[in-house]
């Protein structure tokens, strides 16, 4: 039984998609007696039994060999395309975290959408999500790792889209389609342009193929760029981060799996593809500081956010710097690592202020305050949830920060000042967010906001636990990385930073200083404010650009394309009106007009050749 649960592993995506399509008649309303809750039912059970069948398999294969599956696809014109699947402990670890969060993410669901009509839409959709994201992991070929990457983008807007009735949804939704097109389709330019280079899209392949690889240094460096292009969309990292912030629109529950696991969909592809990338050092070091960019950018502008949900976006696009930093610096093993224990965290902080968002009037937090008495068990997980997130000992994130910061430190100490610095400004904005959310007095928005109901807590505490104790779990499983092979001063670094901006900002937000707090230049709070202005910098340049040209492409087709077709139309209507005033109706007439057309059209024909005889004659 053991080994064929290990054998059939790879199979686990299907359960998932099965959840999805059986959720499928209740979406346009086939079955109409049960209501929609059926729907999510049906699709937590075969979440569940994805989630056993990974979770045992995970127990068998650790510490085995990798081993790989190949599907024959298609073979023709000398391309040969197969479905290759690696079959891992890392890969089956990862299944494991995505069908557990979904599982969570769905029982979260059935309290927090008990009223919607969309429940049969919702979820399938993460359905077709778990089922991407565990085929992704699973994959072991470049080409499909992108056919699959186009899916979630297409679930993606679905799933931001899912209320379509208000505007603001359809907004986001549309945005986040664009702006994952847009790193897609250079996506696309790198995995086309690296198969005639090695003659492969296979992972392994490919990284046997760049140990030895002699290839142009601008040529590599261009497909490098394109393949980092597409994570730069799905990670959210500047400057194709906006769509992020606008997907917060959708509903709170398929939020948990974006913030989480989705997001990390592109960092997985960028750690699969990490030994091609130590071909290019433009490329890497561009990884860098697309990384260095958004991790500092993003925390600076999740501080002067007053969106609850906002506030969290942007510190998924700082993560996910870090894990740009460590991937371009050749760390997978701790981007790895980082992965994961954002991963849980994020989701916790989901959790915890979805609830806040289920039952109040306002996502603005500085209409929130005085929620610790009311709502403990959602202030309890989201503490846990942000000190799981920054480098606070001893949980998670900060053995992975302090694992990518003692590799740095001798390399590149000046990244780990950007580590340290990100760290201080998270801490900084968490505790900002749960003073004016759960600290101070109550106010008349929040007056009236009791705990959530169990179908929301549960999963919620499930969370919270495991993200206790993930430390013991990575230990257990030799995860964690020893002292022996840590930088004590980055230990100390991490340790103090985190102090320093918990206290700093807990005497300001929790403390008696008068809200709201502003900065001494009021520029300043607007520049972070409003992302840049990055928002009005699109809208002046690219798409006032692509308006323009777009109103002058409709100019041309009204006045040039068409004034050509209605001029030729025009001509053969008049031509028409005066050739039926010669119609005669006698027979040598229609024969002398049909051969003397044939003449014009001989003597044009060979008026070249004629030409060149008349000349030899005269010369």
């Amino acid at each position: 039984m053991a080994q064929y649960l290990l054998g059939t592993v790879w199979l686990v995506p299907i359960y998932a998609l099965i959840g999805g399509l059986l959720a499928v008649p209740w979406s346009p309303g086939i079955i109409r007696k049960t209501g929609p809750r059926p729907a999510g039912y049906v699709n937590s059970i075969m979440t569940f039994l994805a989630f056993m069948h990974s979770l045992l398999a995970l127990s068998m294969s650790w510490n085995q060999p990798a081993y790989e599956v190949v599907i024959p696809w298609l073979n023709t014109a000398g391309l040969s395309l197969t479905i290759e699947l690696e079959i891992s402990a890392t890969s089956i670890a990862a299944m494991t975290v995505i069908s557990g969060l979904n599982l969570l993410a769905q029982i979260y669901a059935i309290g927090y959408m008990e009223m919607d009509w969309g429940w049969g839409r919702f979820y399938s959709l993460l359905g077709l999500f778990e089922a991407g994201l565990c085929a992704l992991v699973l994959c072991n070929n470049l080409f499909f790792s992108y056919v699959i990457l186009e899916v979630l983008t297409l679930g993606t807007y679905l799933l931001v889209g899912l209320w379509f009735s208000q505007p603001l949804v359809v907004t986001g939704a549309r945005d986040a389609f664009l702006t994952k097109r847009v790193g897609d389709l250079f996506l696309l330019m790198g995995v086309l342009a690296i198969y005639p280079l090695a003659g492969t899209w296979n992972y392994f392949d490919l990284a046997d193929w760049a140990a030895t690889a002699n290839v142009d240094p601008t040529l590599m460096t261009l497909v490098c760029l394109a393949l980092i292009a597409g994570p730069m969309g799905k990670c959210a990292q500047f400057p194709l981060h906006l769509w992020l912030d606008e997907a917060m629109e959708g509903p709170v529950p398929s939020t948990i799996l974006r913030n989480s696991v989705v997001v990390a969909s592109g960092a997985w592809v960028l750690i699969e593809l990490q030994p091609v990338f130590s071909l290019s050092p433009i490329a890497s070091s561009v990884m860098v500081a697309i990384g260095v960019i958004s991790a500092v950018g993003g925390s600076l502008i999740a501080i002067a956010q007053i969106d609850i949900k906002r506030c969290l976006s942007y510190s998924v696009s700082t993560y996910m710097g870090l894990v740009f930093i460590a991937v371009g610096t050749q760390h997978d093993r701790a981007a790895l690592l980082l992965v994961l224990t954002h991963a849980c965290s994020s989701a916790l902080l989901v959790m915890s202020t979805g609830t806040i968002v289920w039952n109040s009037i306002t996502q603005d937090i500085t209409q929130l305050g005085g929620l610790w008495s009311r709502r403990p068990i959602s202030g309890i997980a989201y503490i846990a949830g942000f000190l799981g997130l920054i480098g606070f000992p001893p949980l998670g994130s900060f053995w992975a920060l302090l694992k990518l910061g003692s590799e740095l430190w001798t390399t590149q100490p000046w990244l780990v000042g950007v580590i340290i610095t990100v760290n201080t400004l998270t801490a900084v904005s968490l505790t900002r967010e749960f003073g004016l959310v759960w600290g101070g007095k109550s106010k008349p928005m929040s007056a009236r906001s009791p705990e959530v109901s169990w179908q929301m807590t549960l999963p919620m505490m499930i969370l919270f636990g495991f993200v206790l104790h993930l430390p013991l779990l990575l230990q257990n499983l030799s995860l964690l990385p020893t002292w022996a092979t840590l930088n004590k001063d980055v230990a100390l670094l991490l340790i103090w930073s985190s102090i320093f901006g918990c206290s700093i900002s807990a005497v300001i937000y929790l403390g008696n200083i008068p809200k709201p707090v502003r900065f001494p230049w009021k520029g300043l709070q607007n520049v972070f404010a409003y992302d840049f202005y990055t928002p009005k910098l699109y809208k002046n340049s690219i798409v006032l650009g692509v308006d323009s040209l777009s109103k002058l492409t409709d100019m041309l087709d009204r006045t040039v394309v068409d004034g050509i077709v209605n001029l030729v139309g025009l001509v053969s209507l008049g031509g028409g009106e005066n050739l039926k005033y010669s119609n005669s109706g006698q027979t040598q007439f229609y024969m002398f007009t049909v051969l003397l057309g044939v003449g014009i059209l001989g003597i044009f024909v060979t008026w070249q050749y004629w030409g060149n005889q008349f000349l030899q004659m005269v010369f």
